[in-house]
């Protein structure tokens, strides 16, 4: 029998005063037992931080515990004083919260912030105080630990800064790690250092963790058992293995059907319609019903009891155990009437971009280097085509998106639009191109004037082209693209601060649309969407681009999306595009050793499709002072001594697919048919087109285009 670590019983949370107040958490039971990682799932506002402030009694100033029970270890935390409850706050519980960079003080040293942690929760360490701190850092993974101590927290990378929280929680020697959202806004690469040391830590210590998350990928890696939360209560809990390979609610498989892969590419992704209800009210019924698809009478009469399904697994639904049965997956095809194969003529060409920002000293502002931020980019996109642009945070995809419309002045290079020189434009000449190339910006609130209607914020850019004869006209023309969008025609008489986020994005999808583009850039227009909100935004897209024949550059972190929606991938790094080819070529036969690393720390819900994790050590070198050769030898795990005096030449092996790597050219004078590649499992690799074969003594042989070796 597993030991009971963290045992809450009808935990009910309200936020407010009055008659109506919000019920953000309302009858929630669970238990986590030592030593096991148990994941919290669900969408944005259901309630999965709430719980956890209410586990630790860190709740906002409205917020109260009107009912329930909450154990640790034997003592029940509600009846503590709260002097009594600091000493279990930081000492036996630990929390990592979302933003690292909001719960750091920014004018401490990181080492000053531990120190004070260990103070209050080790009595064990306070005779070496400095010392303890040196070793929670290091055991965190973080190089030159002693020095790192004495740096603020903006000297340090955003993987850093999350390991520097993690130190902290760490410093009380908890039984229970309460990790709220702990990689939401990382890197994969960093994302899955993180998620390993996490393990590593609860091997070494038998802590157990609450891991409040909405990737599925990550739970399906780390997790023992699963909850999922809606509108305050959990709708399903079981063991990890049996809630992916049956999931019972029908919330937990549309949450499954709404993920976006390669196997989904040719049918729209599954759509949870409405949102979460409002949490003021008392409900008499099921929470899920306006957005379920199996709804039956009673469930608008009566709440669903708990009923147990199978193996440790339940689920709060009248349907129990009937749901296998009835659920289908979402087969509704596109209507794709893009090109398929290479594509047509380019609609857009960058050849050679650099983008460089220039860095000033002294009094007399004189400059003393470049950021080189964009460092010889070439890319190319044709009609109704999808080239996705991924990498790491600071490797300049965004820089190459402003770059190319001319939100930034390159520095070096061309940007070739429907055959016409951009860069050469004045403004005029420029102004009147920008109907036809627009960007979806990543965060929708600081895209928006906040004092504008949203009406009014979507016919701007039609009264700056002159779009649209009078203002009747121009309004019509904005309640038709509200209304394309998935939005109410009322919408445009709200402001953007009444609309959620997956709304907001698709006003800025509307306001793009508005000036009859030819060509989007969509800078990471998903990354903080719920899955099912995810879902919807890539559908819309997709339609739009099969509707007026749009072309994208998708910059994003998120090889699902990229797997879903693009038809190209180029991988960049450090400013430089180190691979490109198709979708099926990158994604499914990396050649370059920076690709493989960032595709192995991808969380795969299929354990068939988990690669072996490639681990990167250390940060992306600066882009004011890039290391000489390859930019990617310091961190490469494959790198030669060619790799430290040269930069790789980019080599084309086939009609879309160049990669600029010594491994695979063997050398500027090597041809590709004798390339190294060593993939994570060390054994054998199919190239694009099956041109590559069994390795032999560590080179990989290359077939011709006859197929004669």
């Amino acid at each position: 029998m597993e030991e009971t670590l963290l045992r809450i019983e009808g935990l009910k949370t309200w936020l407010g005063e009055g008659d109506r107040p919000v019920r953000a958490v309302d009858g929630v039971d669970l238990e986590i037992h030592r030593g096991e990682t148990f994941a919290l799932l669900g969408e944005s506002g259901c309630g999965k931080s709430m719980m956890a402030l209410s586990v630790m009694r860190l709740l906002p100033p409205s917020g109260r515990i009107v009912a329930g029970h909450i154990h640790l270890g034997g003592i029940s935390l509600l009846d503590l004083s709260e002097n009594a409850m600091r000493s279990e706050r930081g000492g036996r519980m630990g929390m990592i919260f979302q933003e690292p960079m909001t719960s750091l003080n920014p004018v401490l040293q990181v080492g000053v912030q531990i120190a004070e942690a260990v103070r209050i929760h080790d009595p064990a360490s306070q005779g070496d105080i400095q010392g303890r701190v040196v070793e929670l850092l290091d055991a965190v993974g973080i190089p030159d630990p002693a020095q790192r101590a004495r740096e603020y927290p903006h000297q340090l990378s955003g993987g850093m800064k999350q390991r520097v929280m993690i130190a902290m929680a760490l410093a009380g020697r908890p039984d229970l790690l309460i990790a709220d959202e702990p990689t939401t806004a990382l890197d994969v690469t960093i994302q899955a250092q993180v998620l390993t040391l996490l393990k590593e830590l609860q091997r070494q210590t038998g802590m157990a963790i609450l891991l409040i998350t909405h990737d599925l990928g990550v739970v399906s890696e780390v997790a023992d058992r699963v909850a999922v939360m809606y509108a305050g209560e959990i709708l399903e809990a079981a063991p990890t293995d049996r809630f992916f390979g049956h999931a019972a609610h029908p919330y937990s498989q549309k949450l499954f059907e709404s993920l976006p892969g390669s196997g989904k590419r040719g049918r729209r992704l599954a759509v949870i319609r409405g949102a979460v209800p409002d949490l003021n009210q008392v409900f008499h019924s099921c929470r899920f019903l306006e957005r379920c698809d199996h709804a039956m009478d009673i469930c608008t009469r009566e709440v669903p009891p708990w009923c147990d399904i199978g193996p440790g697994q339940g689920m709060r639904c009248h349907l129990c155990g009937q749901v296998q049965a009835m659920m289908t997956p979402a087969d509704e095809p596109l209507d794709e009437s893009r090109p398929s194969g290479g594509g047509g003529e380019p609609l857009l060409e960058l050849e050679g971009l650099k983008v460089y920002f220039p860095i000033h000293k002294g009094l007399f502002r004189r400059v003393v280097g470049q950021i080189k931020a964009v460092d010889g980019v070439s890319l190319s996109i044709a009609a109704g085509r999808t080239m996705a642009l991924v990498g790491e945070s600071g490797c300049g995809k965004t820089t190459v998106g402003k770059g190319l419309l001319q939100l930034i002045r390159p520095t070096a290079g061309t940007v070739r639009f429907d055959g016409e020189e951009l860069t050469r434009l004045g403004r005029e000449a420029l102004r009147r191109r920008r109907s036809e190339v627009q960007i979806i910006f990543q965060d929708p609130v600081a895209s928006m004037n906040p004092r504008m209607l949203v009406g009014d914020i979507i016919a701007e850019g039609m009264e700056a082209q002159g779009i649209g004869a009078t203002a009747a006209a121009r309004h019509e023309r904005v309640l038709e693209l509200l209304e394309h969008v998935g939005l109410p025609i009322e919408a445009a008489q709200r402001y953007p601060h009444e609309f959620s986020g997956g709304q907001r994005q698709r006003i800025c999808i509307a306001r793009a649309l508005a000036v009859q583009p030819r060509f989007i850039v969509c800078d990471e227009p998903t990354s903080a969407l719920d899955v099912s909100v995810q879902a919807q935004i890539l559908n819309l897209l997709k339609d739009l681009q099969g509707e007026y024949g749009l072309s994208y550059l998708f910059i994003t972190h998120d090889i699902s999306v990229v797997a879903y929606l693009a038809h190209e991938v180029a991988v960049m790094y450090l400013g430089r595009i180190v691979e490109r080819g198709t979708v099926e070529e990158v994604l499914e036969s990396p050649l370059h050793p920076y690709t493989r690393a960032l595709l192995s720390s991808v969380p795969e819900i299929d354990p068939e499709k988990r690669r072996k994790v490639i681990r990167l050590e250390g940060d992306m070198p600066s882009p004011a002072n890039p290391p000489a050769g390859c930019y990617f030898h310091p961190r490469c795990p494959e790198a030669m001594d060619e790799c430290r005096s040269a930069y790789p030449e980019p080599v084309q092996l086939s009609g879309r697919r160049v990669v600029s790597c010594f491994r695979v050219t063997g050398g500027r004078e090597q041809k590709t048919e004798d390339m190294k590649i060593e993939d994570s499992d060390a054994g054998s690799q199919t190239g694009p087109g099956g041109q590559l074969v069994q390795s032999e003594g560590g080179r990989w042989k290359g077939l011709d285009g006859g197929g004669s070796e």
